[in-house]
C-alpha cells in the first residue's frame, strides 16, 4: 500500500494516481483528513468518490446563511443518496449581527473591504473550525476553473493552517467531471442548467454569459480578475 511518506514525492505520487487512490492515500494515512464542499458540481463528485469508496474522511460544509435554496436542498439529497452525513458549520451570530449593523445585510457590494469582511465572518471563521485538528485538507480545486487556478499542484503546505492541502480533480477537465457525475448519478445543483456553473452565495453569484470563465459570475460587481473569497488564498504563517 502506498504512503505518504515525504512531501517531496506527493505530487509524483498523486498525479499517477486515479481519483480514488488520490482519496484513498491520503485516508490510510493515519492523519485526519477533511474535505470541505460547496455543493458545486466537482465538490459532488469528491463526495461521492469518497462516499462510495466508504473512506474516513469528514465531509463538511459552510452554511453561510446566505445560500441559495437549492444548495440547501442538495445537502439532503446528497446526505439521502450516498447514506452519509455532511457536517454544518455557520458564521457566529454575533460577528454577522455586528457586520449588518456597520454595513447593512448586503454592505459586501459597497467595496472590496466590506465584501473581503462579509466572507471573513461567513466563510473563514467557519473554515478554521471545521479544519481544526485536519492534517490534510481536500478540495475541489482544479486548473481549468479559472485563470489564477491554472497552475493548481495536487498537493500544496498551507503553512497558515498548518496542514496540507489535496487538490484531487486538479487535472481534471469539466468534461471529466460532468461524465463521472452522469455515470454515478451524482446530486447535482439544478442552477448548473441555468448558467451557473460556480455557485457560491446568492447575492454574489449570477449567471455567467457564453464565453465567460466558470468562475465570471462570483462577485461580478468587481473589477479584480483574481477576486476570491479567500478560502483558497495563501496566508502568511501566523
Amino acid at each position: 500500500m502506498m504512503t505518504l511518506s515525504s512531501k517531496i514525492d506527493l505530487e509524483d505520487t498523486l498525479a499517477a494516481l486515479d481519483l480514488e487512490g488520490r482519496l484513498r492515500l491520503v485516508a490510510e494515512s493515519g492523519r485526519p483528513a477533511v474535505f470541505t464542499t460547496s455543493l458545486g458540481i466537482e465538490d459532488q463528485v469528491l463526495t461521492g468518490a469518497i462516499a462510495m469508496a466508504g473512506l474516513p474522511i469528514r465531509i463538511v460544509t459552510l452554511d453561510t446563511g446566505r445560500l441559495f435554496d437549492e444548495t440547501l436542498q442538495l445537502i439532503e439529497d446528497t446526505e439521502a443518496r450516498f447514506d452519509i452525513t455532511i457536517e454544518r458549520y455557520r458564521p457566529r451570530q454575533e460577528a454577522v449581527d455586528t457586520y449588518v449593523a456597520e454595513h447593512g445585510r448586503n454592505g459586501f457590494y459597497e467595496s472590496v473591504e466590506a465584501r473581503h469582511a462579509c466572507c471573513h465572518i461567513r466563510k473563514l471563521e467557519p473554515l478554521a473550525q471545521a479544519l481544526e485538528g485536519a492534517a490534510y485538507w481536500i478540495t475541489g480545486l482544479r486548473r481549468g476553473q479559472s485563470g489564477n487556478r491554472a497552475t493548481t499542484p495536487f498537493s500544496e503546505e498551507d503553512k497558515a493552517r498548518h496542514l496540507t492541502k489535496i487538490n484531487p480533480l486538479a487535472d481534471w477537465s469539466i468534461e471529466d467531471i460532468r461524465a463521472f457525475a452522469k455515470t454515478h448519478e451524482v446530486p447535482l445543483n439544478p442552477l448548473h442548467e441555468r448558467g451557473y456553473p460556480s455557485i457560491g452565495c446568492a447575492p454574489c453569484t449570477r449567471a455567467i454569459k457564453p464565453g465567460e470563465p466558470e468562475r465570471a459570475g462570483r462577485w461580478w460587481w468587481e473589477n479584480d480578475a483574481k477576486r476570491e473569497c479567500g478560502l483558497h488564498v495563501a496566508r502568511a504563517a501566523r
